[in-house]
């Protein structure tokens, strides 16, 4: 494939240029600036070496995006200052969410303390426009503005979506920044609509010009943008604090994309139920959880069992074992009865022998408490939910998965208004 080109500006704003790419109708060439601004641009400096961290920073936060599972127009990072994307029309509005009241928020509602935290996240809209200092839209507005962008017009259906992906962002970021001991207290996103597919997709560039972060909680300790208009008078040194502050950001970053920090192990009584196993590995792996089958006999091969639990239980990892065994299951409460971890059974039904099969993983001695669910993803999603609280990668791509089931009914929705 031939190396990509920057071809005629499409647009350029203060802090980037975007350039269509020669040949290819259907991306763009995001090139970001050594620039930073605040204030609607009433405050500007250039800032040498800015524009190669926001671009290694905006590549960081949207390949962890990507890997939850949002949909978003960034496609790979193209060198040092640019980055490639989806071509796409953008919708004129910065989509906020707030955990904690801070900033313009506290200016707006007078009487609200600093530190007011929401549950659950705040999230405001603002039209864009630098002339009137993007004023704030409520969702009423936004709807009945009705917004063409590219072909399609922002009514009901797009703004739901619009916002509960922002809502979800936000969710996915903050977790990720709360495992670096870091606070994500607000931050701002825009959307396009896909030039090609007319999908709505996360756009523009998400970089520490996009959110307020607090290591440790700490505003005292703030490392984005804030700290370049916090001050009084912008010196070179100012510059190279606010700049080291950016940096910082960008390496703390690169611990985004982690190693999985758990395993879900399928222990099942037979071989003749590796189908059932393999369809709970597979929907283990949509979600990022690693996934091991093993074979063992709690009825025929108890020792062999427990040397296998003590195995994994000797990792010092969290472990989720999901027993598979019809019949009499004994798997699962063998396994429960000699393990701290948790333990889902999931037997492998058949019509004729489903009750018994229920029965026997439902009826458990004293003293026990695993669980049983009746289907390969159902088993998968549980040793998933298990996982996440202590691996963000994994709670959050559950937490996309939910959207995007939603975001499927709202479309089927819209489909079936629009034939009615």
């Amino acid at each position: 494939m031939t190396e990509p080109s920057a071809g005629a500006v499409i647009i350029e704003g203060k802090t980037k240029v975007v350039h269509e790419v020669i040949g290819d109708p259907n991306r763009v060439l995001v090139v970001n600036k050594d620039r930073i601004t605040a204030g609607d641009g009433a405050r500007a400096h250039d800032l040498e070496g800015k524009a190669v961290i926001s671009n290694a920073t905006n590549g960081k936060v949207f390949a962890f995006l990507r890997k939850a599972g949002i949909k978003t127009a960034w496609l790979e990072t193209y060198d040092g200052k640019a980055y490639l994307a989806r071509k796409c029309h953008m919708v004129p509005l910065e989509w906020v969410t707030r955990r904690v009241a801070t900033g313009s928020f506290l200016r707006r509602h007078v009487g609200v303390t600093e530190g007011y935290r929401f549950t659950p996240p705040k999230m405001e809209t603002f039209y864009k426009d630098d002339a009137n200092h993007d004023p704030q839209w409520s969702e009423e507005q936004v709807i009945e503005a009705k917004l063409k962008v590219g072909g399609v017009v922002i009514g009901r259906h797009e703004y739901d979506i619009m916002a509960r992906t922002t809502v979800a962002v936000f969710e996915v970021l903050e977790r990720a920044w709360a495992s670096l001991d870091c606070a994500l207290i607000d931050m701002k996103i825009e959307f396009g609509i896909d030039a090609e597919t007319n999908d709505i997709l996360v756009s523009d560039t998400i970089d520490s010009d996009s959110w307020r972060l607090w290591p440790a909680g700490d505003k005292r300790l703030m490392k984005d943008k804030q700290v370049y208009r916090n001050l009084e008078t912008v010196t070179d040194e100012a510059l190279c604090q606010v700049k080291r502050n950016f940096q910082w950001v960008a390496d703390k970053l690169d611990s985004f994309i982690s190693t999985p920090k758990g395993l879900a192990i399928v222990l099942m009584g037979s071989t003749s139920d590796m189908e059932h196993c393999e369809k709970i590995r597979d929907h283990c792996k949509k979600l990022d959880v690693p996934c091991e089958l093993r074979v063992t006999s709690a009825h025929k091969g108890t020792q062999e069992t427990l040397a296998i639990i003590a195995q994994y239980e000797g990792l010092g990892i969290p472990v989720v074992f999901i027993a598979v065994a019809g019949r009499s299951n004994g798997l699962g409460p063998v396994t429960c009865a000699n393990t701290c971890f948790p333990v889902i059974n999931c037997p492998p039904l058949k019509p004729e022998e489903a009750a018994r099969d229920i029965w026997s993983s439902l009826s458990l001695p004293s003293g026990m408490g695993c669980g049983t669910v009746l289907y390969p993803e159902a088993a998968a999603q549980s040793a998933a939910s298990i996982l996440a609280l202590s691996d963000y990668l994994i709670w959050s791509r559950i937490r996309v998965k939910q959207l995007n089931l939603w975001i499927s009914l709202k479309m089927a929705d819209l489909k079936v208004c629009q034939n009615n």
